[in-house]
């Protein structure tokens, strides 16, 4: 795809699948805001990136006006940055723990969603905004009491916003990604089955290849946003390769 007019904007993007989507929407011509607690290395003249933390709202509206600045108006904001950890069950979780973690994964969310909304107003300009989800988001599994529950918030945030901002955004969708090959995936696998209960299926499903890889989820999201196929649904599922 041609992207050379686009301007795109993603968080959490030092390694995995933010890394992988930035990458490839770079070689495909677009512009690219890119931030996380270290900065992501990479590289090149339409490139703005920065250390962030999406904890903090006030720099992510500073970042998202630097980018707007140096990239022009940004036509999509991919709020990707998220954490695994605590994986224990519930009855070992502490409030702190999740607190800590729904910061990240939830309210991370609201702070770039809020940022972007903000910079589209002082742009003059309309947008496309994605969170990524998980399939978690609708069937929770033992052990992942706070991942399930931040991505289930997520999905509730892209819904209340695509209702209340629709001169803003043209599109609003949480993406899920499927099974990619990243360290939260080495993590997962890595987990005693006593903790959770269904190690093995993730570990089948690496050893049948059945993964998708940031490349082309970032395909998928790419043709969501800007080609023909707009999908009408709040959570669109990026189906493996066959």
């Amino acid at each position: 795809m041609d992207l050379s007019d686009k301007t795109i904007v993603i968080t959490g993007a030092s390694s995995g699948l933010g890394k992988g989507m930035a990458e490839w929407f770079s070689s495909n011509g677009a512009a690219i805001g890119v931030l996380a607690r270290n900065a992501p290395d990479i590289y090149g003249d339409a490139v703005v990136s920065r250390s962030v933390d999406v904890t903090e709202f006030q720099a992510l509206t500073s970042f998202a006006a630097e980018v707007s600045a140096a990239l022009g108006p940004i036509d999509l904001w991919v709020n990707n940055a998220a954490v695994l950890e605590p994986v224990k069950p519930q009855r070992d979780l502490a409030a702190d723990e999740l607190m800590s973690h729904l910061e990240i994964n939830v309210a991370g969310v609201l702070n770039g969603t809020k940022a972007y909304l903000g910079q589209l107003e002082s742009d003059g300009h309309t947008g496309a905004l994605v969170n990524i989800t998980s399939g978690l988001a609708q069937r929770g599994r033992a052990g992942l009491t706070a991942y399930s529950s931040a991505k289930a918030g997520v999905d509730r945030l892209t819904e209340i916003v695509r209702l209340e901002e629709p001169d803003l955004l043209r599109l609003a969708i949480a993406v899920s990604p499927g099974v990619i090959e990243t360290g939260m995936q080495e993590n997962l696998r890595s987990q005693d089955s006593d903790v959770l209960h269904d190690v093995d299926m993730f570990k089948e499903r690496k050893a049948k290849g059945e993964m998708n890889t940031p490349e082309r989820v970032a395909e998928h999201i790419a043709r969501w946003v800007f080609g023909p196929d707009t999908p009408d649904g709040l959570v669109q599922r990026v189906p493996i390769a066959d």
